[in-house]
């Protein structure tokens, strides 16, 4: 009987044992708004059945900086499209993608929206990687790689590498304020 109750004293819990030791109490950050938390994100933006936007922790798409802008002559360095210049129409900073007008055209099969209305087969601009394209001189026929520079008056400006020329003039930024300005204004006017 003295050999069992030695035996059964080996066997009781201690605070050593894996099975005795407590519990450490879960602490959850505090959600006061003076202190941070530190998460994965854990929302996916959706931008098309099969495609996700990553996040950052506070949940906002991650928007990549580009060399290129809205309004920017480039040519395309890769691709079928190789060698064609064209003018950027639309940027998406989520995946680096540019459309630039009239170039990598892509056929879409529309369906009819109405009973009697027949189906389309229209050709629209597809996306073109950043990296794909450089920006290009119309005056000096020639694409070269983008530079950054401050002026003497303290602007900070975009040039051509080879050429020198300033994309970022005054002149530029007003012709496309006015082109944006003017095309929901004649959409209005088509649809009336």
């Amino acid at each position: 009987m003295a050999a069992l109750q030695s035996s059964m004293t080996g066997l009781s819990l201690s605070s050593n044992s894996f099975l005795g030791q407590r519990f450490s109490p879960v602490t959850f950050p505090s959600l006061l708004p003076g202190k941070s938390t530190e998460k994965q994100c854990p929302i996916v933006m959706k931008l098309k059945r099969w495609e996700r936007k990553k996040c950052k922790p506070n949940s906002l798409p991650i928007l990549h900086k580009m060399h290129v802008k809205l309004g920017d002559t480039v040519q395309i360095i890769t691709g079928s499209e190789r060698g064609k210049v064209g003018e950027i129409t639309r940027i998406f900073k989520h995946n680096s993608t540019v459309i630039v007008k009239d170039l990598n055209l892509k056929t879409k099969h529309v369906k009819s929206r109405e009973e009697g209305e027949p189906g389309q087969i229209i050709k629209i601009e597809g996306p073109i990687h950043s990296s794909n394209v450089m920006l290009y001189s119309k005056d000096q026929k020639v694409a070269s790689r983008v530079g950054h520079k401050v002026l003497d008056n303290g602007k900070k400006v975009r040039y051509l590498v080879k050429t020198g020329e300033i994309i970022d003039s005054s002149e530029n930024w007003k012709k496309l304020k006015e082109e944006t300005t003017k095309k929901p204004e004649e959409a209005a006017a088509a649809a009336a």
